[in-house]
């Protein structure tokens, strides 16, 4: 099976990117969501949460508190490194696991959706690695919309991120999204036309 990584920076449509994949019938495998099930109640993530960073970094439905643990971490280089520790290994865990469930269901390609790929030195868990790229002029501007952000707060977010022309450099593919919708869902076709078909029973 062939797993590729799937990245890009903030505002840069990659969530799109990933709900138009899903919709062409390609697994995708979302990152994001690995890491709130690696906190779950009863998990040892769950519980070293709390030991270092006391009851208010849980909710009382028992969920993790993401603005609360934000707030510790924000800042705190020490605090950020110590939560990444925690949660980590965990997501690595089950994304591992969720690769050989799809490799078994005979999926030809399945996406690991991760935001920080290049951050985190991700590179070598992957067959290929696909950017979902935008201009940064109109990633800021877009980030500024979707997340009301001041311009100084949205360069400032962007910042703490691997610069894009980086990214793109370490790129097997690149889908740039500097236009509409329309165009993004084009150029995601586009890029699929050099892939397998999502499984071995479908026909290209």
């Amino acid at each position: 099976m062939l797993w590729i990584g799937l990245t890009g920076g903030i505002a840069s449509g990659k969530s799109t990117v990933s709900r138009f994949l899903r919709e062409k019938g390609y697994a995708v495998v979302d990152a994001d969501l690995l890491a709130r099930e690696a906190v779950q109640i009863g998990t040892k993530a769950h519980s070293e949460i709390v030991r270092h960073f006391g009851p208010d970094a849980i909710l009382t439905s028992g969920e993790m508190n993401r603005a609360k643990v934000g707030e510790i971490v924000f800042g705190d280089r020490s605090k950020l490194t110590l939560l990444e520790s925690i949660i980590h290994p965990e997501v690595r865990r089950l994304a591992l696991d969720r690769k050989s469930q799809l490799a078994q269901q005979g999926h030809e390609v399945a996406f690991y959706d991760v935001p920080l790929l290049f951050e985190k030195q991700m590179e070598s868990l992957f067959d290929r690695i696909t950017v979902v790229a935008v201009r940064p002029e109109i990633q800021k501007e877009r980030l500024m919309k979707r997340n009301g952000f001041s311009s100084e707060e949205a360069e400032r977010r962007m910042a703490s991120q691997l610069a894009m022309e980086k990214k793109i450099a370490g790129a097997h593919d690149v889908i740039h999204n500097d236009g509409s919708l329309e165009d993004l869902k084009l150029a995601v076709e586009r890029y699929l036309r050099r892939l397998p078909s999502p499984n071995e029973t479908e026909a290209r």
